[in-house]
C-alpha cells in the first residue's frame, strides 16, 4: 500500500479525530444514555418554520438566485437582520462589517489561517473548546494558558511566545457558558482581557455560540460590545465576534457569522473566495425568512426546555455524586463539568460507563491543549430528558463511587 506519510504537508500530523464527533456514533445505539454530543435537541427544531421558508423561496420570484452563486460576504437581508440583532447587544455596525461563514466552525478555520504562522502562539482556556483547537491545530501554533484571574503579565506571555520561536497572535474565548465548562467571563475578566489584548497588540477571538442561551443570572455584555463603547468605533476594536445559528435554529443548515472591523472582514472574504466561494445562498434565505419571523419565540422555547434540564442535571449531580466530586452550575448554555478526585481517568470511565452502566459523556482530557487533567468530563444536558437526566446521573454516580471505593 502507498505510503502518504512523506507527501503530507508537515501541517497534517497536528489533524486528530473528534473525539466528540466520535461518541456521537453512540447517539444511535438506544441503550444508551447520552450525555456527550453538545448539540441542540431534533425536537425542538422549527421544523414547520423551515418548511414554510423553503416552500416560499421555491414558490417566488426568488428561486433563481437562491440556486445560483452569490457574493462571499454573504446574504444581504441576513447581514441586515444581523445588524439590528448585534446592535441590541451593543455592536453598532454596518453590514460590511457583517461576514457569512458555513458555520461558526469555518470562522475559527479561518480565523486561524488567518494569524498563525507555524510556532506563533494562540491563548486558550484550560480547558477550551476543542473544535477551536482542531481549527488552529492545522496552522502549527503552541498554546499558552489564557489566565483572566492571575498572575501573568503581558510580558511573560511574550517572552513564553518567543522563546518557543513566534509571536502571540490572539486570545480565543468563549465568554458566555463556554463549551466544554459552561461558565461565564465575569465582567473585571472581559475588561481585563482587553487592556492585556491592547498592551500585546493581539486579536481577541470571541466565540459567542452560547450568547442566547442564557437561563438566569445577569446578562454580560460582549467583549466586543465593550471595546466599542470604551474605543468609539467598530474599526478601532480588535476583538472578532464569532456567532452561529446552530445551537438556536438548525445546525445543518451551517450558517454562522462574523462580526469584526474591515481589515479583518476583507480578509475572510478573500479566503472564504479561495475555498467555497461562498456559503449555501438557499440556506441563508431560509435562515433569514425563519430569523425574521420567529427568533424570539424559538429562544424562548429552547430556553424553557434547556432550563428545565439544566436543573434536572445539577439536581442530580447534588444528589449522586459521590464526595469529592465538584461540578460547575452554569447559568446557560449546554455544559456542566465536573472534575473527580485525582487519580481518577475519564478516558478509562467511559469505557467502564458505556460498558456497564450504558451512560456516555465526553472525557475532559480532550478540552486540554496540552492533554492534562485526565480527572475531568463533559456533560451536555441538551438532549436528554429530565428522567433520563436523572436516571443517568445515578447509573454514572454509581459507577463512579465504586471505582473510588475500589481503589481505598
Amino acid at each position: 500500500m502507498l505510503n502518504w506519510d512523506h507527501i503530507f504537508a508537515t501541517r497534517s500530523s497536528r489533524m486528530r479525530a473528534s473525539e466528540i464527533r466520535e461518541l456521537l456514533k453512540l447517539l444511535e445505539r438506544p441503550d444508551i444514555i447520552s450525555f456527550a454530543g453538545g448539540i441542540p435537541d431534533p425536537k425542538l427544531f422549527p421544523d414547520e418554520a423551515f418548511k414554510t421558508a423553503y416552500s416560499d423561496i421555491f414558490s417566488s420570484d426568488q428561486v433563481g438566485a437562491a440556486l445560483q452563486y452569490s457574493v462571499s460576504e454573504g446574504y444581504k437581508p441576513l447581514r441586515e437582520w444581523l445588524k439590528g440583532e448585534m446592535e441590541k447587544l451593543g455592536i453598532p455596525c454596518s453590514v460590511d462589517n457583517i461576514f457569512i461563514t458555513s458555520g461558526s466552525q469555518q470562522a475559527l478555520d479561518y480565523l486561524g489561517k488567518l494569524f498563525l504562522s507555524p510556532k506563533d502562539t494562540a491563548l486558550v482556556g484550560w480547558p477550551t473548546y476543542l473544535g477551536a483547537l482542531q481549527a488552529f491545530n492545522a496552522y502549527e501554533p503552541n498554546y499558552d494558558q489564557l489566565t483572566l484571574n492571575g498572575n501573568r503579565t503581558p510580558e511573560s506571555y511574550k517572552v513564553a511566545a518567543e522563546n518557543l520561536g513566534g509571536a502571540v497572535k490572539f486570545a480565543y474565548l468563549s465568554a458566555d457558558f463556554s463549551n466544554p465548562t459552561g461558565e461565564t467571563v465575569d465582567l473585571n475578566q472581559r475588561k481585563r482581557l482587553l487592556k492585556l489584548a491592547d498592551e500585546m497588540d493581539i486579536a481577541i477571538i470571541e466565540d459567542a455560540a452560547y450568547q442566547s442561551l442564557r437561563y438566569d443570572g445577569e446578562a454580560i455584555p460582549p467583549i466586543l460590545a465593550l471595546e466599542i463603547a470604551e474605543k468609539g468605533s467598530i474599526e478601532d476594536t480588535r476583538t472578532i465576534y464569532s456567532g452561529s445559528f446552530s445551537k438556536t435554529l438548525a445546525p445543518g443548515l451551517r450558517v454562522g457569522f462574523v462580526v469584526a472591523a474591515m481589515p479583518v472582514i476583507r480578509k475572510l472574504v478573500l479566503m472564504k473566495q479561495a475555498a467555497d466561494l461562498h456559503s449555501s445562498t438557499i440556506n441563508q434565505m431560509a435562515i433569514t425568512h425563519v430569523a425574521e419571523r420567529h427568533f424570539p419565540e424559538q429562544v424562548a422555547k429552547i430556553k424553557a426546555a434547556y432550563s428545565a434540564r439544566r436543573n434536572a442535571m445539577l439536581a442530580a449531580l447534588e444528589k449522586y455524586m459521590p464526595a469529592g466530586t465538584v461540578w460547575t452550575k452554569p447559568e446557560g448554555g449546554m455544559f456542566v463539568w465536573v472534575t473527580l478526585p485525582e487519580g481518577m481517568d475519564g478516558a478509562d470511565l467511559l469505557a467502564r460507563s458505556v460498558e456497564t452502566e450504558k451512560v456516555a459523556f465526553v472525557p475532559g482530557q480532550a478540552f486540554f491543549a496540552d492533554r492534562s487533567n485526565a480527572n475531568t468530563l463533559r456533560l451536555s444536558f441538551s438532549c436528554a430528558n429530565e428522567e433520563m437526566i436523572d436516571e443517568g446521573i445515578k447509573r454514572l454516580g454509581r459507577l463512579i463511587g465504586g471505582a473510588l471505593a475500589a481503589a481505598a
